[in-house]
């Protein structure tokens, strides 16, 4: 959520009752990451949230390469409520800082900003990766130390490093596999798209120790990697 820009927000059509309406959302975070959204009340999505506030966000792992069901997202079920008065000026300033775009139309008459109160998280991580996460978890995360980073240093083991993908995820996963490709990684660890005799897998393969850098991601792998080579098989 927090790498993220733009989600597909679904609301329940006032048109057709009991269907989803799909809508291009771009979205801000609060301090909770609560997504926030500056709509109009010329657009059909927010007639539907006048309606009935339910509505779910689903946001993807942005710049994921290759298969789209190996990449990363989340969706977000909750209430889409208009941002009282005391709280317009902080949504401005947050929204701003993310869609620095919508400078533009931000003050609009027929526009004004809504946030999602969260009730329910659901994540997928990949292949065989996915479950439930409650708002009260959601709400006290934080974003990642290496989510700014993440995209470079997945192109670089992707890049530059594909044979100590396969090393480690025969040792560390117990799966031979002929390519591997880091498709996600955290402080703690990271996911890998496998091509096996059996087809694509998902692994999830934790790191020798949490990491809070970068630079503490690249030291880790490489001892990882050391390792992982001296043991046979």
């Amino acid at each position: 959520m927090y790498l993220g820009r733009i989600g597909s927000l679904s609301t329940l059509s006032r048109k057709q009752p009991g269907f989803p309406f799909g809508s291009v959302m771009p979205y801000g975070l609060d301090d909770i990451g609560h997504p926030v959204f500056l709509i109009s009340t010329m657009a059909m999505h927010t007639q539907n949230l006048q309606a009935n506030p339910h509505a779910s966000l689903l946001v993807t792992q942005p710049d994921a390469s290759g298969d789209p069901l190996g990449a990363s997202r989340v969706t977000l079920l909750g209430n889409v409520l208009p941002v009282p008065e005391t709280g317009v000026a902080e949504a401005r300033t947050l929204y701003l800082a993310r869609y620095a775009n919508s400078k533009h139309w931000v003050d609009f008459e027929d526009f004004s900003f809504y946030r999602m109160d969260v009730v329910d998280v659901y994540y997928v991580g990949g292949f065989g990766v996915m479950g439930w996460v409650s708002a009260s978890e959601y709400d006290r995360a934080k974003p990642d130390p290496l989510a700014d980073a993440a995209t470079g240093i997945i192109q670089h083991m992707n890049t530059d490093h594909g044979d100590a993908l396969i090393v480690l995820a025969r040792v560390l996963a117990g799966i031979e596999s002929q390519e591997v490709a880091m498709t996600s990684v955290d402080r703690l660890g990271f996911h890998v798209r496998l091509k096996t005799q059996d087809g694509m897998r998902g692994a999830r393969i934790a790191f020798s120790q949490e990491v809070t850098s970068p630079a503490e991601a690249r030291t880790v792998l490489v001892e990882m990697v050391a390792q992982a080579r001296h043991i046979p098989g």
